[in-house]
């Protein structure tokens, strides 16, 4: 599968911001920004806090809003003594279609290792909702020529045990720790090599077929200057979007980045 053949996905995750009156307006004000032509050409995903995913679950349905709800994370199990936790099934039922598994601060700051990300990525999939699958290198990382060895080995530990339809049905995302919220960005041709590195590693993994078909993100200081040049590699099929998402205005020059 050739990658215009893709259908690219531009997902917001808007991290701890918006209360879930804030979220109501965000979406509602996203939504007259974009047109059937974005709904068709991109597949557009919010992913707001739990506290407002079934406020932006409401609005959504009721106006007909073609923008697919996301989580930014989710618990591995379907219930039980997890103070503080989400469980898949909770999320199935507010109609919640992607769930962000392995995002760098919750591997970062909390503690996640790549076995519990391979048990959350397969609980989605159980529940067939979308994985978007993160790894991305440190700083440190990058600077000592690792950065191909880690999305290497971060890739096949979040795939561990998961079968061809489950990594068909699966999104990944590049996102280099060292450009999340940085201002900082890896230049178009840098995340394209990485990029192609993760799709080899998927092609070793399972096949040529469905590592071509499966779409990878990049995520890390993507804004509306820089999301053009982003998807003119062929290897990138969309973003994920931290800080330029949580501005309506923003996150919809970056959904239209064709304009």
């Amino acid at each position: 599968m050739a990658a215009n053949e893709r259908r690219p996905v531009m997902a917001g995750n808007w991290k701890m911001h918006h209360t879930h009156l804030e979220a109501i307006q965000v979406v509602q004000k996203l939504s007259y920004r974009l047109d059937d032509r974005d709904y068709k050409e991109c597949e557009i995903v919010v992913c707001p806090a739990f506290t407002a995913l079934r406020s932006v679950q409401t609005v959504l349905e009721s106006d007909r809003i073609p923008i697919q709800l996301g989580a930014q994370d989710c618990h591995w199990k379907d219930q039980g003594a997890f103070t503080g936790e989400v469980s898949p099934p909770m999320l199935v039922k507010l109609n919640v279609s992607y769930v962000i598994v392995g995002h760098s601060e919750r591997r970062q700051l909390f503690g996640e290792t790549d076995e519990i990300v391979n048990q959350k990525l397969k609980a989605v999939l159980k529940h067939e909702m979308t994985p978007i699958v993160c790894v991305g290198e440190t700083l440190e990382e990058r600077e000592a020529g690792r950065t191909d060895e880690r999305v290497d080995s971060q890739t096949r530990a979040a795939f561990a045990g998961v079968r061809s339809a489950g990594a068909s049905a699966s999104v990944v995302a590049y996102e280099p720790i060292w450009a999340i919220g940085t201002g900082r960005n890896a230049t178009p041709e840098d995340a394209n090599a990485t990029i192609a590195v993760i799709r080899a590693t998927l092609r070793d993994l399972y096949s040529n077929d469905v590592a071509a078909g499966i779409r990878i993100l990049y995520g890390g200081s993507v804004k509306p200057g820089n999301i053009a040049d982003l998807m003119a590699m062929p290897e990138i099929d969309g973003a994920l979007v931290g800080g330029a998402s949580l501005d309506p205005d923003d996150f919809s020059r970056v959904v239209r980045f064709r304009a």
